[in-house]
C-alpha cells in the first residue's frame, strides 16, 4: 500500500512496523493509533464499527501482553509500537479481512 493513498486517514508514516494480533503477525503504519492500524488492516469493518474515536465509548479496547500480564489499552488513543502483542480485542473490534480464529 502506498502511504499517499491514505494521507487523509492516517498520520504520516514512512514505514510499516510489525505487530502481533491474536498470535498472527501483521504490518501496520508507524506513528498511528492502534485503531487506525486496525482500519489499515480491515478498512470496511473498522470504518463501519461503532467507535467514537475519542475514548468515550470504550468499544475499541484491546489488551496487550505486558511482560506476561494483560494490560488494557484504548486503541483510539494508544500509539502502535513495533513488536506490540495484542492478546484480546473488545467484541466491537471486528477485523473481518483477517484470518483471526480467536476473535
Amino acid at each position: 500500500m502506498n502511504p499517499d493513498d491514505y494521507k487523509d486517514i492516517f498520520e504520516p508514516f514512512d514505514r510499516l512496523v510489525e505487530i502481533e494480533i491474536l498470535g498472527k503477525t501483521f504490518e501496520v503504519p508507524e506513528n498511528n493509533s492502534l485503531l487506525r492500524c486496525f482500519q489499515y488492516l480491515s478498512l470496511d469493518s473498522v470504518s463501519k464499527g461503532d467507535f467514537c474515536w475519542n475514548r468515550d465509548c470504550m468499544n475499541c479496547q484491546v489488551w496487550i501482553d505486558n511482560n506476561g500480564k494483560e494490560k488494557a489499552l484504548i486503541s483510539c488513543r494508544a500509539k502502535v509500537k513495533e513488536g506490540m502483542k495484542i492478546v484480546r480485542l473488545h467484541e466491537e473490534v471486528v477485523l473481518e479481512d483477517l484470518d483471526l480464529d480467536d476473535s
